[in-house]
């Protein structure tokens, strides 16, 4: 489940939204109210239920042989995500939907794509499916841990490109 050519990417438990308004996100820094998208390379930050905490971890440039073995592992990929097991059934049963939105009103922002407009999607919402075959389809490791703090101490302080997503709602160090 990725943008096409010309367009970004909203993903939603809400089935029903028929158009999106700028909103000020609560744990944003920005102080402007924003429509929040995704392209090509970060929707699959998405492909989880909104509350769900997640620590994800990919190769980059400057991304060390050594740590690419230590984080992610040898012959698993360029990429894992890492979830808590008490998400794991929410994560397998999510009824997520992407919408997809015309990219000519959107920036990037960081690793995100923002509006300051309205916007409609291009067409009815679409129901993302399962997000273990998604993961797999795409070639990202899924690994499931009792918690998440110490693997994200660990790649935040390695070599990799990482991002960490909802990690307050995370189990407790």
């Amino acid at each position: 489940m990725r943008p096409r050519p010309g367009e970004v990417l909203h993903f939603s438990e809400d089935p029903a939204i028929r158009i999106f308004r700028p909103q000020l996100a609560p744990t944003s820094a920005k102080t402007t109210p924003y429509v929040w998208a995704v392209g090509h390379d970060r929707a699959p930050d998405y492909w989880f239920p909104r509350q769900c905490p997640r620590a994800m971890a990919w190769e980059g440039p400057g991304t060390t042989a050594t740590d690419l073995s230590r984080i992610i592992g040898d012959g698993c990929g360029t990429r894992v995500h890492a979830i808590e097991y008490g998400w794991l059934e929410t994560v397998r049963t999510v009824e997520l939907y992407a919408y997809r939105l015309p990219a000519e009103p959107f920036e990037q922002a960081d690793a995100a794509f923002v509006a300051t407009t309205v916007v409609e999607p291009l067409g009815p919402p679409e129901r993302v499916g399962d997000l273990f075959e998604l993961h797999a389809e795409a070639g990202i490791q899924l690994r499931v841990l009792p918690r998440l703090h110490e693997f994200w101490d660990a790649v935040t302080a390695s070599t990799l490109e990482f991002s960490g997503i909802r990690l307050r709602n995370a189990v407790a160090r």
